[in-house]
């Protein structure tokens, strides 16, 4: 049964691989945006303020969690594309292992998000960012990232299964940009008002990007933040994973 619905989901993913072939646009787009948001936040707009040494060492972890909150649009819109051509309703009519559809799709988005992450690393060195941590370290600077993607990308998920149509994702996705912002991705707590660094303390990508900061050897990184970051994914994957897997279940009904 296990490996009846492994090669199911790998069906399913490399079909959304093949729509990369045919929209490179799209995949170029979401490469590339987090690169414009990079340069952007490092030489246009600038910051720092409150960050002890220098920002770039502090704005690149912060982008990496970022991105990794950003982009969902992608996803929710293809599976609610799929609903709404009524694709999802002939793959459910074929012998095929419930939920496919959805690993495919958070395959392919995980496969893309490690792409991006790959391009936004080789862009921060060329810009002078260095990781001054071990290489074990930096490994598992990456994986928290992913982790933390992976979480998101149930969200987004069960979110594209409630909206259901096409036009409804980016009114959803609003709802993703205050978990972005409200972070210290681009400027730490202390330098924000009292209640807001709290809200902003809490918030699960600021724990990661701490996390990350501090596994990258960031100077002045603030450790003791690598459990909460693995903790809050799982606790968000534990939620809303199983909500998206009833919710798809319950399509037909």
């Amino acid at each position: 049964m296990t490996s009846y619905a492994l090669n199911d989901s790998w069906t399913m993913t490399r079909r959304e691989l093949a729509h990369w072939a045919r929209q490179p646009a799209q995949v170029l787009v979401a490469l590339v945006f987090p690169v414009m948001l990079l340069l952007m936040f490092g030489y246009l707009i600038g910051g720092g303020r409150g960050v002890d040494g220098e920002y770039l060492d502090f704005l690149v972890p912060g982008m990496f969690a970022l991105t990794m909150v950003f982009g969902l649009e992608g996803t929710m819109l293809a599976v609610t594309q799929d609903l709404d051509k009524g694709v999802i309703d002939r793959f459910r009519s074929m012998p095929m292992a419930d939920g496919a559809v959805l690993v495919g799709r958070s395959a392919a988005d995980m496969l893309q998000s490690a792409l991006g992450l790959a391009v936004l690393t080789a862009v921060a060195y060329v810009l002078g960012w260095r990781a001054h941590g071990t290489f074990g370290a930096f490994l598992g600077a990456l994986g928290l990232l992913l982790l933390l993607r992976f979480a998101m990308l149930w969200i987004g998920i069960l979110l594209a299964l409630v909206a259901g149509k096409p036009e409804m994702v980016q009114a959803v996705q609003i709802l993703v940009w205050p978990v972005g912002f409200l972070s210290n991705a681009l400027a730490t707590p202390q330098s924000m008002p009292d209640w807001l660094g709290t809200v902003v303390e809490w918030n699960p990508l600021s724990q990661t990007a701490t996390a990350v900061r501090d596994l990258f050897g960031a100077p002045g990184a603030e450790t003791g933040h690598v459990w909460a970051a693995v903790a809050w994914p799982l606790a968000l994957l534990a939620v809303f994973f199983p909500l998206a897997v009833r919710k798809f279940g319950a399509l037909d009904e």
